[in-house]
């Protein structure tokens, strides 16, 4: 019985044995094949002994694509973490082969570490410093913004990259559409963004959709964000309206005219201001630019009825400097038109006179300075005895 028995066992074993050989040879075949097939991929795609980021983000996605996905953090604030796999194949990390682990450099395995920021908020400042990994010259950049310097004093609602930039759908600035930059601001500045969207500006960019006219970043900057607290923006936001208003091609386009702005440098406002940017730039001066008249987001053509400088409002507008100002006071300003015989006939004559009759005397006292210096040499050497 127990010879029988060790046969029974004895032939169990071989059966167990050989296919288990047979499958293990099979298998060490198939990987090393899979091996050299990997190999040759991983030499187009990346370094021999880097990880392979395309199949890192399939790991990810394979548990982050599912709908529905989210976590709920000690606030009871939910946070969402499913990730629209072909939104972020199309966003610019993903066009570039950025894999999510590049990011989320505490995340190696599974289970991952417990989120330990108690709010939504905490977890965007927690995250938001890894952009400077790549984008360090951005990141340096914001720190003298004023949504930086608002942060540093205390305020943690003031904007970090995260809440601007999707790091999961961001696009560059090339292809990201000219009105979403605005709605971008919206986000945190609510009331300057309807102003903005009822002036002329925001009427042709988010009601017509046409991309000449400015956005939030072409007068604030990007990421070193300044606003009109700042002595400096205020002084040199001439500068700012001159990207577009000294533009004759541009202004050419609609019909407006680039003596706008050179009439304001020519008058005695913007001759003390460009004297103030030459000579103290970190000094405020109480002479008018450009937004002091226009307004700053609630800009309005000159012939709205809510326009501060149509005639009905201007001498209020100018009463907010000169005080005593009359009517005579705002009836003498050309409107940045130059003299003509059509606009300001008066003024027009007046100084071509003067355009002729100051040359004329200056140049007349300049001979006769020439000839009486002359007579005088010449009677001198006259008089002069030979010797």
């Amino acid at each position: 019985q127990d010879d029988n028995h060790m046969a029974a066992i004895t032939r169990i074993r071989t059966a167990l044995i050989v296919p288990a050989a047979i499958l293990m040879a099979a298998g060490i075949a198939g990987l090393t094949a899979l091996s050299g097939m990997g190999a040759e991929a991983r030499s187009a795609s990346q370094p021999i002994g880097q990880p392979d980021l395309q199949v890192e983000n399939q790991s990810c996605l394979a548990c982050h694509a599912t709908p529905g996905m989210q976590i709920e953090l000690s606030s009871g604030e939910i946070r969402p973490l499913t990730i629209n796999p072909d939104t972020f194949e199309n966003s610019v990390h993903g066009e570039l082969g950025y894999a999510c682990v590049q990011c989320h450099t505490n995340i190696s395995g599974y289970p991952h570490p417990p989120l330990e920021a108690p709010t939504l908020r905490q977890l965007s400042i927690d995250l938001y410093t890894t952009c400077a990994q790549c984008h360090q010259d951005k990141y340096e950049a914001t720190l003298d913004s004023v949504h930086q310097k608002a942060f540093a004093a205390g305020n943690f609602e003031a904007a970090v990259c995260t809440d601007c930039h999707d790091p999961h759908a961001m696009r560059s600035i090339e292809d990201t559409p000219r009105t979403e930059i605005p709605q971008t601001c919206r986000q945190c500045h609510t009331q300057i963004y309807d102003l903005y969207q009822s002036s002329v500006h925001g009427e042709a960019l988010i009601g017509e959709g046409n991309p000449d006219v400015p956005t939030c970043i072409d007068c604030h900057g990007v990421h070193n964000v300044e606003g009109p607290s700042t002595r400096p923006f205020h002084l040199f936001s001439p500068q700012i309206c001159a990207e577009c208003h000294a533009d004759e091609e541009l202004m050419a386009k609609y019909g407006v005219s680039t003596d706008v702005f050179e009439t304001y440098l020519a008058d005695f406002h913007g001759t003390t201001v460009t004297l103030f940017q030459a000579v103290a730039p970190d000094q405020e001066t109480n002479k008018p630019v450009c937004i002091d008249c226009h307004g700053v987001h609630d800009m309005r053509p000159a012939d709205d009825p809510n326009s501060d400088v149509i005639k009905a409002n201007l001498l209020a507008t100018c009463q907010k400097c000169h005080p005593d100002a009359t009517i005579n006071f705002s009836d003498a300003w050309l409107s940045h038109y130059r003299p003509s015989p059509e606009h300001a006939p008066l003024v027009f004559y007046v100084k071509r006179f003067y355009d002729v009759f100051i040359p004329t005397v200056i140049g007349g006292m300049a001979l006769f300075v020439a000839g009486d210096f002359s007579r005088r040499l010449i009677k001198r050497r006259r008089e002069k005895p030979d010797g």
